[in-house]
């Protein structure tokens, strides 16, 4: 008789905690393991988000290597439709009996299920972590962005409404300065309220950092040169607005940046391409200088013109960044090897019962 497959679900206290990542770095651990695993995503919330449905399927189906009509697609996808739907009386769908038969076609050692942002989510539809936790009787990992006193109140009150089934969290993004703390002092503490602490994996500016790419998508941005360039990564933000003698220390003061200035700042754009800049943005309607776009070239530094004012520029950006995706390899690359060096995967598969 075939085994019945091992259920995880990972979900996430708050949204943007980093928890597509601690799934594609488990997922790793697991296949390295030689354990057969799958994944679901029985609701999605990032419905009305462009392409992000689809980026996170195409993401898993990479990692586990199977093709992508192989994973199976969400239940229910969040939006302001299927929501006032749902509150019109509308949609009669039961879905939290739908998701046993929805899960019992997908094949595995191990089914890593990904779960909403946040405790609350999903409760309209009965699909809130712990109503699928119990729903399946399934095992609950957490992860949880940081540490701050009000993570704390939502790791208890976490484990309250998940009880028993919650069996450890992942610390995710953790300052250095955190450490000492955690281990000397918050580790023991969540261990007496029967919570472990399964991860603890620190701050990666990589990780969150955006690509050219994106930057250029969300600005609508017209690539002026290095069109082949627009891999690379963005891990901060400058604005150049000072004169150019205060410009080289102040663009010196951070790597790997992205800075937005006025297209007719000609004195700031090349005190920038003496910096690590990873790409220029230029707003205003002045065409730039000709010796400005050969010496980017050179230096292999994409110069963006976008038809948007300096401050709609930057906002949209810090938007971006908030909400960084998984997908580029160099990150996958990097949270596979922070996962391997800082979450404790033999003592997931002991909590599993999977040794």
């Amino acid at each position: 008789m075939t085994q019945s497959p091992k259920y995880l679900l990972i979900g996430s206290i708050e949204p943007y905690s980093g928890k597509t990542g601690v799934i594609v770095g488990i997922a790793h651990q697991l296949l390295s393991k030689h354990f057969k695993v799958a994944y679901s995503k029985p609701i999605d919330s990032s419905s009305g988000e462009e392409q992000t449905i689809d980026a996170d399927f195409t993401l898993m189906a990479k990692v586990l290597n199977i093709p992508f009509n192989n994973i199976k697609p969400p239940l229910i996808e969040l939006s302001d439709k299927t929501i006032y739907k749902k509150i019109a009386n509308l949609d009669s769908r039961n879905y939290l009996n739908e998701l046993t038969s929805y899960l019992q076609s997908i094949e595995g050692d191990i089914v890593l299920i990904e779960g909403t942002g946040s405790l609350d989510e999903g409760l309209l539809f009965d699909l809130s972590i712990a109503q699928v936790a119990q729903k399946i009787d399934s095992p609950v990992l957490l992860v949880v962005k940081g540490t701050s006193p009000s993570s704390i109140d939502k790791i208890l009150k976490a484990k309250l409404e998940i009880g028993e089934k919650l069996i450890g969290i992942v610390l995710n993004g953790v300052r250095p300065e955190q450490t000492d703390i955690i281990q000397s002092s918050l580790k023991p503490y969540l261990n007496n309220h029967q919570i472990p602490i399964l991860g603890i994996i620190p701050q990666s500016s990589l990780l969150a950092s955006v690509s050219v790419r994106e930057i250029t998508k969300q600005l609508k941005a017209k690539v002026l040169c290095r069109q082949d360039r627009l891999d690379l990564m963005v891990e901060s933000l400058m604005i150049g607005a000072m004169n150019v003698n205060a410009a080289l220390e102040y663009f010196r003061k951070s790597r790997n940046k992205a800075v937005v200035t006025g297209s007719d700042r000609t004195d700031l754009h090349f005190a920038a391409l003496e910096t690590s800049t990873s790409c220029l943005i230029l707003t205003g309607t002045t065409p730039p200088d000709p010796i400005l776009l050969s010496r980017a070239e050179d230096l292999e530094v994409p110069v963006l013109s976008v038809n948007l004012d300096t401050l709609t520029t930057i906002e949209i950006i810090e938007n971006t960044f908030g909400k960084v995706r998984l997908q580029e390899d160099i990150k996958m690359r990097c949270i596979q090897e922070l996962m391997d060096q800082h979450f404790a995967i033999d003592s997931l598969l002991e909590q599993l019962k999977l040794n």
